[in-house]
């Protein structure tokens, strides 16, 4: 296969080194290519990791962890499933998964979007935070696993749970354990046990801040993965916000 990276839009990934598929991404993305599409993926690590030209990347296969760690800008878009630390400390830009996700989804997220149309696995969201104009929004369309939103401090997490079964849980255990800022918006009912002791339990809907802010990001969700807002948003939606912007105050001496 030729490698000219100045005439390439598409990469086949085919036994490459995440490393040297990295590589490719990156002059690809400095040469102007705005599109650039991935084929034959397998595992490779950090794709997208630190690309800043806003190219779209379109992914054929399934990516490795980290995927868009420290983006800025970019658009990632998988066929499939991804792998445990997609977004990493991501700072803007939008990671669409058309499958299920694995643990510590947005990570430290500081900025942009991830939609997962499928489950994700434990701890996604842990420490994400917003900043003046940045503000990290992660859209689940399954379920969640135990400590969705540890130690979040900003951003908007929404649980989903859509096609689950009745007796699966839309989220684990010890959920919001830790948080201290942010809005988690679960789509249904959630029972006392499945919460961390530092959240509290609102009504959503007759709030029409909580509704705008839902709206906003629940249509584009559903236009890309072609799904009916109107049959989603008529169910109500529990609300967790944090006890306190400090729960674990008073276990440090300052």
């Amino acid at each position: 296969m030729n490698r000219n990276i100045s005439k390439l839009q598409r990469i086949d990934a085919r036994d490459l080194n995440y490393r040297e598929l990295n590589r490719l991404i990156k002059d690809a993305a400095n040469e102007g290519i705005k599109n650039i599409h991935l084929t034959n993926v397998n595992g490779q690590r950090y794709i997208g990791t630190g690309v800043n030209n806003a190219p779209k990347i379109n992914i054929n296969g399934v990516p490795g962890n980290d995927l868009g760690a420290f983006m800025d800008g970019c658009s990632i878009n998988v066929s499939g499933n991804g792998e445990d630390g997609i977004g990493n400390t991501m700072n803007s830009g939008r990671i669409v998964i058309n499958g299920s996700a694995g643990d510590i989804l947005g990570y430290s997220m500081r900025g942009g979007e991830i939609f997962v149309k499928g489950n994700v696995g434990y701890r996604v969201g842990i420490h994400m935070k917003s900043y003046k104009n940045m503000y990290p929004v992660i859209i689940i369309g399954g379920c969640a696993r135990d400590f969705l939103g540890e130690y979040m401090a900003g951003g908007l997490l929404i649980v989903l749970g859509l096609n689950r079964k009745s007796k699966n849980p839309i989220v684990g255990s010890y959920c919001g354990t830790g948080m201290h800022g942010g809005k988690i918006f679960i789509r249904g009912n959630v029972e006392p046990w499945q919460l961390g002791k530092e959240v509290r339990v609102y009504e959503p809907n007759k709030n029409k801040d909580d509704f705008s802010l839902i709206e906003k990001y629940l249509r584009q969700y559903c236009e890309l993965f072609s799904l009916d807002f109107d049959s989603i948003i008529k169910t109500n939606f529990t609300k967790l916000l944090p006890g306190s912007s400090r729960p674990y105050g008073k276990l440090y001496a300052y």
